[in-house]
């Protein structure tokens, strides 16, 4: 009988061990969520400022400005100084061109090509540039500002003896002689 206490009292021994045991045993410790880190937001790249426009070409109201944008010469077909249709559309941008700036003054010069004798081409060319003249005169540019000039074909433009040069040399070279700006 001996043998049943002990047993009795090893069982009993366990038992309150393990129940001991049970109330001191710790749980795991609850792992802790990291706290969420904030993304701090991207930094935007500064946008650089536009390049400032810088103008291109000619100055306004120069003489590069009217040789480039409106034209300095008519041209015309053997003996002749009648305009066509080319002719007037260039006259008219010259008008538009002088009303634009209306203190400018221009010289029309009317050339020949070499053929025909030195008198003929005068007449010619005095025809050819009274005609250009009349033209912008009748497109509000006053006569005041137009004075005229004939060189007949004394100053060719192309002094080869083609007809190719021959076709460059019959015309009305405007000149701009004063109130040019730049």
């Amino acid at each position: 009988m001996n043998y049943k206490v002990s047993f009795a009292a090893l069982t009993f021994s366990v038992a309150a061990l393990a129940s001991g045991c049970a109330s001191t045993v710790e749980e795991p410790a609850p792992v802790p969520t990291p706290t969420p880190v904030a993304t701090p937001a991207p930094v935007p790249t500064p946008t650089p400022a536009p390049a400032p426009v810088v103008p291109q070409g000619p100055i306004p109201g120069s003489l590069e400005d009217f040789n480039v944008n409106v034209g300095s010469k008519v041209y015309y077909d053997v003996d002749e100084y009648r305009l066509d249709d080319s002719d007037r559309q260039v006259l008219a941008r010259q008008a538009a061109w002088l009303n634009a700036y209306p203190s400018v003054s221009i010289l029309i010069a009317g050339n020949c090509d070499e053929r025909g004798t030195r008198e003929y081409n005068i007449a010619l060319g005095e025809r050819r540039a009274a005609a250009a003249k009349d033209y912008l005169m009748g497109l509000g540019i006053s006569a005041s500002r137009i004075e005229t000039v004939s060189y007949g074909k004394e100053r060719p433009t192309d002094p080869r003896s083609i007809p190719e040069a021959w076709s460059v040399n019959r015309n009305a070279f405007t000149q701009l002689i004063s109130g040019v700006t730049g």
